[in-house]
C-alpha cells in the first residue's frame, strides 16, 4: 500500500512538471472571466442591441433580454467548468460554437484601460479622463482618446 501511494505521488509530481503551466494559466484567467459574465452582463447587453438592430427596437427587451440572459448564464456555467478543470486538458475553450471564448461587449461600447494612475501618464498634469459609470452609454469622458 505504501509503495502505491509513493508511486502514485511520484507520477502525479512528474505529470504536473511535464505539463506546465501556461496553458492551465490561460484557461484558470479565461474561466474567471467568465464566470464574473454574470456581473457585466456584457452578453445581456449585446444581445438587446443586436436584436434591436436586427429584428425591431420592441424585440429588445423580449427576446433580447432572454436571449441576452441565457448566453450569459451559459456563459457563467462555463466560466465555473474552466475554473474547476483548469489543471486538466484540454486547455481550450469550450462552446465556442455557442459563444466566442473571449468577452463580448455591445459594438457601441469598446472598452479601455480603466483611467488609473497605473496606467494613465496624464495624471501627474492635473486631470485625466476615463469611464465614469461604464455600463451608462455616453458616460465616456476623454481628453486624451486619440482613436
Amino acid at each position: 500500500m505504501r509503495k502505491t501511494v509513493a508511486l502514485l505521488a511520484v507520477v502525479a509530481i512528474a505529470g504536473v512538471l511535464a505539463t506546465g503551466c501556461e496553458n492551465a494559466e490561460k484557461k484558470f484567467g479565461r474561466g474567471m472571466r467568465n464566470m464574473t459574465e454574470i456581473g457585466r452582463l456584457g452578453e445581456m447587453r449585446r444581445s438587446m442591441e443586436q436584436s434591436a438592430i436586427f429584428n425591431s427596437p420592441d424585440t429588445a427587451y423580449t427576446t433580447g433580454f432572454f436571449r441576452g440572459l441565457n448566453r450569459s448564464l451559459a456563459r457563467t456555467g462555463i466560466g465555473v467548468y474552466e475554473v474547476v478543470t483548469a489543471p486538466f486538458p484540454p486547455y481550450s475553450p469550450v462552446c465556442t460554437s455557442y459563444l466566442a471564448p473571449q468577452p463580448v461587449y455591445p459594438d457601441n461600447y469598446i472598452p479601455n484601460l480603466v483611467e488609473d494612475s497605473n496606467f494613465a501618464t496624464d495624471t501627474y498634469m492635473g486631470f485625466s479622463g476615463g469611464d465614469v459609470i461604464p455600463w451608462v452609454p455616453g458616460s465616456r469622458f476623454a481628453i486624451f482618446d486619440v482613436q
